[in-house]
Formats: structure tokens, C-alpha cells, sequence
């Protein structure tokens, strides 16, 4: 008994002192010193006692910082007060202690009910999208407006409704303003709804889970539950261009391994208008999921809306943090969030037809509206930010750890990134932190190179290299890259055993195009745009390299290649660039939602047209 007295007042003796020393003041090594004469005279008197002088405060005050002292004492260093005080130019002194001071903001957990069992926004073990240390900093999406491209949304529903911006919405199938969905007996017009959630699900209402950006307005435009057409979506992707700042999409051509299409002519102006005049000329924001084809072994890169520069694409990764099923690889693709994986995984929490709620959202459907949000989260930090501005962002914040994949490379720069996975998982939290105070980027500059002069053979294997100059001494010099293009035509019988490589100055291989065993057209490729985003911030002066391969040949192959055009697409060298570049450690030089199914009865649910959503 008497031991356990002694050690139950050893206990209290213990939490006495600890709690005199949490609140006994903390001296550090640095004085806040008044010194009249001048820096000059600040810089002797520093020097002349061994401190180092860190500068104006304003006015007549000094920092100093002195190392012999102690970084952290209980006490202040008298002596080294009083030869300060002795100096006749020192008129005040003052050893400085830490002062307690804590932010003032009262972020808590949103209480949803589902929120729980949205693993992809928080983990323990923080391989999630970063959600939390955004929200933490105060963004939320709010004064931010996405809308969602597919086959309505439920305004009504309770976890949008608060949320809902009816001047981002439009039905273009039926002509008029209400987006609200055609319910039928099956559900399929879910999907629109399903991905505004992911969005802008509001917080703190009791109801479903949360959207990544919930407090984000968030419009929807009813443009799938129909016949689709170039001026269907041509007018889908130009409402209202400077009110909505990010347009979400999730479909695109079939995923069927064998496709090869993208937007037409006033699809095509619709993009154009969009990054050169929305949002008063900083560019709209298209967010692209990059396609669900991985069974049919498709290539996103034959996907003309995943493959365009203008579209910010993304791809999805598993709860472990492994390729899904049905992802397809390519250049084109940006980054990655998280989706459904095999049987077993978890798949995406969000709002659901008939005002209900849902926890297995599928595909890279899911993974471009949790893009989209994460994307309001950075622009609600800076409405400043230009279309390419948030590229490079994202090329520069997201994380390849956790993702596993065989093809990760590291580019000329030094950056990780993969045909899969793009440049990894998006990061809300550094996003934000990265576009506080981000320096937008110049003006985009356009280097074309016609690279070929007369046709070549394919045979086997045709290897094509020249150098380029980039434009230098021109106006569309380019000195750091952004996007690649790889402008080619050429002929072959079996267009699906060609597999096409562009290595660049500094080494980096991008696979423009996968073989694809189930395109057995003949028609080849006709002046066709391949897209890498490989060589962000590469150097393009030097030797680039074509590879173009066939497969699986046998004697009757025959393919020629006609044209090759590579466009380099960055930026000119300017001093804030490189300051920039130098500062993050790199070198100055018709369609259907994407929502993948494993049975073929899931044609029945596709709109009349032949596309596909992801």
C-alpha cells in the first residue's frame, strides 16, 4: 500500500509540473532590437556579439538571431540582454518567447450520415484524395459553379437542392430549362445525378454523404437521354460560359476496343471558344473521365475528347490503389482518382435517383466529378487561375505513392508518372496550398514541325527520328512543354496491331497507341492528333523519335505513314517562368455515361446514340 501511495504522489508531483511547464513562457534564440544609425550600424552591433542579423522588422527594429543560445530555455539569457542594452546605439531589447496562438477557424468532420463510409476522402492512414486539409484551410467550392454533362440531375433531391444553380443547367434534349432527369422503370438516367453529388452534396444536413467542393454551386445540363449530335454537344459545352467555371463530363465514344472518334466541328469551336473566352478569357475548365474500355483492351488516346489538350483528363485507381479492371491506358491522361475495383472493394458514396442515396458508384465516371471538385476547391483559392494554370497545378501536386502500376517512368524533369495513372493521385490539400499564390503561367505558345517529307514504309517496325529547333528566334518559341502532339496519317490494313512510341530530347517514352486486338479496320489514320502529357516542362529543342510497330505481322501487312506533324504546345522563356521552374527544383528547359458493366446486357441501357459514358 505505502508503494502505491508513493507513486500515486509521484503521479501528481509529475502532472504539476507538466502543467507548469505548458504554461511557463518558452525563451528562443532570437531579440527584437531598436537600434538607431541605420542597417550599417545594426549589421556591427549584430556581428560585433555574435548574433546574426535576420533584418528590418520596420522602422528602427531589428531581428537578431544569436546560436550559442538556446533555441528553447525556460529562462532568458541575461547576459546577452545586458551587453546589448551596453551599446549606446541599442535604445530597447527584448529576448523573444513563443506566444500561443491558434487559428480561429471551427472545422469539424461533416456529420452526414454517410460521410463515415467515404473512404476515398479521409483514411486513417491518409491514402485518400487529401479532402480534410483543404476543408481545415476554409475551401469548400463555395462562390465556385460546375456543372455536370450527362442525363440530368435531380434538382430537388435533398443533399443538392441547397446547392442546386439553375442558371447552370439546361435540358438540350427536350429545349428547355429544367434538367431534372426521365425516370423510368430501370434507373438509367442516374447517372448525371449520382456524379453532381460527388460534387456538391451538401454537408452537415442529415442527409446522404458530402461532395468534395460542398459548398460549390452545381448545375447540370440533360444532354444524354437522347439523340446526341455535334450541336447537341457543342451546346451543351458552351452554356453559359462566363457564369459555370468547370464543366464535368463522364462519356464519350463506345469503349469497345475498336472506335476511333472524338468531336466534330462544333464540338470542336465549342472548346476553342471555351479556353480563349470563358470565365472573361481565363478559360473554362473541362473535366474528362478517360474512358471504361480496359476488358476491350481500348487506348483513350483513340478517344478525341480524353486525347484533346483542351480537357483535363483523369483515370481511376482501386480502394488499394491498383489499376481497375476496366482502365484504359494512355498518353493523354493527366491524373487519377479514386473508383470501384474488383468484387470486394469499395466503390463511391453519393446522391442517388429518386432522392435516395448510393455507395456503389462505378468507373472513371466516378473519378472525373471527384476531379471537379477537387478542381473548385484550387479555384475557390484563386479565381484567378487559368485553364492551364490548374493543369499545372495538378501536374505538380498529385502523388504517385500508393499507386501501383508497371509502367511508372520518371521524365526528364524528374516527375513519376505512368500511362495509367497519369501524374498520380489528386492532392486537394497541396492543391490548394500550390494555387494560393501561384503566378499564372504566360501566354501558350504553339511550335509546328512538319517532320516528314515523303512517305515511309511500316513493315515491321519503322523508327523515324529529327531534331527541332522549337521555333527559336520565332514568336511561337516554345522552351518548357506541356502538351505533345503527334499529328499522323498513315495506311494499314489491321490499324489494331500498330502500337505507336514518340520518345522525346530527354529520353522520355510516351505510348501514343496501344495495340488494340479487336480494330480490324483498314482505314488507318487520318491526320489524327496523338496526345502525350509526358514531357510537361521538358526542353523540346532536340531529336524526337517515332516508333511505329506492328504487333502481330505477317506477310500481307502493309501500312505507310504519309504525314507527321508534332506540335509542341508550352510555354516562351520568360524570367517569372524560370523563376518559377527553378523554384520547384526542375530544369528551365453520340454518348453514353461511363460506368463500366461486366455483361453485355448493359447495351440496353446506353441513349440511342453510339458513344459511350464512362
Amino acid at each position: 500500500m505505502d508503494a502505491r501511495v508513493a507513486l500515486l504522489h509521484l503521479w501528481t508531483v509529475f502532472v504539476l509540473l507538466t502543467a507548469v511547464l505548458i504554461d511557463a513562457e518558452v525563451y528562443t534564440n532570437t531579440w527584437a532590437v531598436r537600434i538607431s544609425g541605420g542597417p550599417q550600424e545594426a549589421d556591427r552591433i549584430a556581428e560585433e556579439h555574435g548574433f546574426i542579423n535576420l533584418g528590418n522588422v520596420f522602422g528602427d527594429y531589428y531581428h537578431f538571431r544569436h546560436h550559442a543560445v538556446e533555441k528553447r530555455a525556460l529562462s532568458g539569457h541575461k547576459g546577452m540582454h545586458i551587453r546589448l542594452q551596453k551599446e549606446p546605439q541599442v535604445a530597447w531589447a527584448e529576448q523573444q518567447v513563443v506566444r500561443k496562438r491558434k487559428k480561429r477557424d471551427l472545422y469539424e468532420d461533416p456529420t452526414d450520415p454517410d460521410f463515415p463510409k467515404q473512404w476515398y476522402l479521409s483514411t486513417p492512414t491518409h491514402q485518400d484524395l487529401n479532402a480534410k486539409i483543404a476543408w481545415a484551410q476554409g475551401y469548400t467550392g463555395k462562390g465556385v459553379v460546375v456543372t455536370i454533362l450527362d442525363d440530368g440531375i435531380e434538382k430537388d433531391h435533398p443533399d443538392l437542392i441547397s446547392n442546386y444553380d439553375p442558371d447552370a443547367s439546361y435540358d438540350v434534349n427536350d429545349g428547355d430549362a429544367d434538367p431534372q432527369p426521365r425516370y423510368t422503370q430501370r434507373n438509367e438516367n442516374r447517372h448525371g445525378t449520382r456524379c453532381a453529388g460527388e460534387v456538391a452534396a451538401a454537408a452537415n444536413n442529415g442527409v446522404c454523404g458530402v461532395g468534395v467542393a460542398y459548398n460549390a454551386k452545381i448545375g447540370g445540363v440533360r444532354m444524354l437521354d437522347g439523340e446526341v449530335t455535334d450541336v447537341v454537344e457543342a451546346h451543351s459545352l458552351s452554356l453559359n460560359p462566363q457564369h459555370i467555371h468547370i464543366y464535368s463530363a463522364s462519356w464519350g465514344p463506345e469503349d469497345d476496343g475498336k472506335s476511333l472518334d472524338g468531336p466534330a466541328k462544333l464540338a470542336k469551336e465549342a472548346f476553342l471558344q471555351g479556353i480563349t473566352k470563358g470565365r472573361s478569357g481565363l478559360g473554362s475548365i473541362f473535366v474528362w473521365a478517360s474512358g471504361n474500355g480496359g476488358r476491350e483492351q481500348d487506348s483513350c488516346n483513340c478517344d478525341g475528347y480524353t486525347n484533346s489538350i483542351y480537357t483535363l483528363s483523369i483515370s481511376s485507381t482501386t480502394q488499394s490503389g491498383n489499376v481497375p479492371w476496366y482502365s484504359e491506358p494512355c498518353s493523354s491522361t493527366l491524373a487519377t482518382t479514386f473508383s470501384s475495383g474488383n468484387p470486394g472493394e469499395k466503390q463511391i458514396v453519393t446522391t442517388d435517383l429518386r432522392q435516395k442515396c448510393t455507395d456503389s458508384h462505378t468507373g472513371t465516371s466516378a473519378s472525373a466529378p471527384l476531379a471537379a471538385g477537387i478542381i473548385a476547391l484550387a479555384l475557390e483559392a484563386n479565381m484567378n487561375l487559368t485553364w492551364r494554370d490548374m493543369q499545372h497545378l495538378v501536374v505538380r501536386t498529385s502523388q504517385p505513392r500508393h499507386l501501383s502500376a508497371g509502367d511508372w517512368k520518371t521524365n526528364g524533369v524528374g516527375r513519376r508518372v505512368s500511362h495509367s495513372y497519369g501524374y498520380g493521385l489528386l492532392d486537394a490539400g497541396a492543391m490548394v496550398v500550390l494555387a494560393q499564390n501561384w503566378t499564372t503561367v504566360g501566354s501558350q505558345h504553339q511550335c509546328v514541325h512538319t517532320m516528314l517529307t515523303e512517305p515511309r514504309d511500316i513493315g515491321n517496325k519503322l523508327v523515324f527520328s529529327k531534331s527541332v529547333d522549337a521555333c527559336w528566334g520565332r514568336p511561337e518559341y516554345v522552351s518548357s512543354l506541356e502538351h505533345v502532339q503527334a499529328r499522323l496519317t498513315l495506311s494499314h490494313n489491321q490499324r489494331g496491331k500498330l502500337a505507336v512510341h514518340l520518345v522525346s530530347p530527354l529520353g522520355t517514352r510516351s505510348t501514343l497507341l496501344f495495340p488494340r486486338p479487336k480494330d480490324l479496320s483498314s482505314e488507318g489514320f487520318n491526320d489524327w492528333a496523338f496526345m502525350t502529357t509526358h514531357s510537361w516542362d521538358e526542353d523540346p529543342q532536340g531529336e524526337w523519335t517515332l516508333e511505329i510497330e506492328n504487333v502481330a505481322a505477317n506477310r500481307r501487312d502493309y501500312g505507310v505513314l504519309s504525314q507527321f506533324t508534332l506540335i509542341c504546345g508550352g510555354l516562351a522563356p520568360t524570367s517569372s517562368t524560370r523563376h518559377r521552374l527553378i523554384s520547384l527544383g526542375l530544369r528551365t528547359t453520340a454518348a453514353r455515361p461511363l460506368t463500366p458493366s461486366r455483361s453485355a446486357s448493359s447495351a440496353a441501357l446506353a441513349s440511342p446514340s453510339s458513344s459511350r459514358v464512362v
